[in-house]
């Protein structure tokens, strides 16, 4: 009989992604290297305009929805109340460039972090999915 072996571990589904990239520390770690990666390399150059001069703000609410999103604590939610993110995006002109840069800009932050495959595969095609959405300019 031959068996035929997963690509892929599958993911633990009783544990969060939250947990599953460490926590709280594990969340802050990988917004700040995500946003240190789009300030200092220029193939995010597009993504990085969008942001105005500081990325302190967009640094903090990046981690309070994520907490929520991958299934921690709803710290945005609390602070803010629904997300509404194509709504709180629309000032920004987001095309599939700028969508391009973020989904990649993630995908090696978490590359960075160490995150297991598998898991960052799974998370980086819903933030395609929503970073897709998000779009409000035809290219």
């Amino acid at each position: 009989m031959i068996r035929v072996q997963p690509m892929v571990e599958p993911l633990d589904r009783t544990v969060s992604f939250y947990d599953q990239i460490g926590g709280e520390q594990g969340l802050k770690e990988l917004v700040e290297r995500f946003y240190d990666l789009m300030d200092l390399e220029s193939d995010f150059k597009e993504l990085r305009e969008t942001h105005g001069e500081s990325l302190d703000n967009a640094r903090e609410k990046l981690f309070l929805f994520l907490s929520g999103y991958l299934g921690g604590p709803d710290r945005y939610i609390s602070q803010f109340g629904h997300p509404r993110l194509k709504a709180r995006h629309m000032p920004f002109s987001i095309g599939s460039v700028e969508r391009d840069q973020w989904v990649i800009c993630m995908g090696r932050a978490m590359m960075d972090q160490n995150i297991p495959e598998p898991i960052m595969d799974r998370m980086l095609q819903s933030f395609y999915g929503v970073a897709d959405w998000m779009k409000n300019r035809d290219d």
